[in-house]
């Protein structure tokens, strides 16, 4: 016989005990030759058993096929130890069948019917709990994966069709002018009969203007050099990305100024200018000014 690890024969005692089955070696304790190796190999918890009733199926009165050593292949000191068993846990429901089992253990060679039933499936876990837990995340570890509002659209269809829409409009509106607003050509120019006043095009009315008053050279090229340069370095300056007005007073500041001061000098020259283009009051000497 093998040496059996200490551990091992104290653990096989202790299940014994529990089971209400003798434990040889001690006082009352009678077990047969024959089951002293299942009692020293009762440590790999569950195993042999398992393989007996796999290999055993229930012979109760249900017509199962007996299982003997010699047919099943199963040990009969595993076949003894799991009628035991199922005595412990079943009442004594085993009783009738001990003589057959006895026999077999004494001979090694008789038959023994395995009476354990297989268990029934449960819906519940542990404890008669229904859930389980499959893993523990740490707080955090999850990335947020929902979409963030943004305030982009696309150019198709969101602003072409607004822009069609904008040059759809004006074009109205100019051929509704053209219409309704005469604008005949004026015969060929006589340099010998200059007209009084002679006006530039309306939107040079305000160089026009600014030459009454400087120096070619101040008028037509500093004054007007230095605005397109304020214009440009406009956005360089004032870097703010707000589209309120009170987040954006120096850039609102600049083009107000530019636009007032032509605007301005745009209607001096065609109104306020006649004769001789000299400083003339509309309600009083009349419009010269044409389209």
């Amino acid at each position: 016989m093998p040496d059996i690890p200490e551990h091992l024969l104290r653990r096989s005692a202790e299940r014994r005990k529990a089971l209400g089955l003798p434990v040889p070696g001690e006082e009352g304790g009678e077990a047969p030759a024959e089951e002293a190796p299942a009692a020293e190999a009762e440590a790999p918890e569950e195993a042999a058993p398992a393989a007996a009733a796999s290999a055993a199926p229930d012979g109760g009165g249900d017509g199962g096929e007996e299982v003997t050593e010699s047919k099943g292949g199963v040990p009969a000191h595993l076949l003894e130890r799991s009628r035991r068993r199922k005595a412990a846990l079943g009442g004594g429901d085993g009783g009738a069948a001990a003589p057959a089992a006895a026999a077999g253990a004494g001979a090694r060679a008789g038959t023994a019917t395995a009476t354990r039933p297989a268990p029934a499936p449960t819906s519940t876990g542990p404890g008669g709990h229904t859930q389980r837990l499959l893993t523990v995340v740490k707080s955090g570890s999850i990335q947020q994966t929902r979409a963030e509002a943004q305030d982009k659209v696309h150019v198709w269809p969101h602003l072409l069709v607004i822009e069609f829409a904008a040059v759809l409009v004006v074009t109205a509106g100019l051929l509704v002018f053209s219409a309704l607003v005469r604008a005949p050509l004026l015969g060929l120019a006589d340099f010998n009969k200059t007209p009084n006043p002679s006006k530039a095009p309306w939107y040079f009315l305000g160089l026009q203007e600014l030459l009454t008053m400087f120096h070619p050279m101040v008028a037509g090229v500093t004054i007007p050099g230095m605005g397109l340069f304020l214009l440009g370095v406009a956005p360089f300056v004032d870097k703010n990305p707000s589209h309120a007005p009170t987040d954006r007073k120096f850039a609102i500041s600049i083009f107000t100024l530019f636009l007032m001061l032509w605007a301005v000098l745009v209607i001096i020259g065609s109104f306020f200018r006649g004769p001789g283009f000299n400083f003339i009051f509309p309600w009083k000497d009349g419009i010269f000014f044409e389209l």
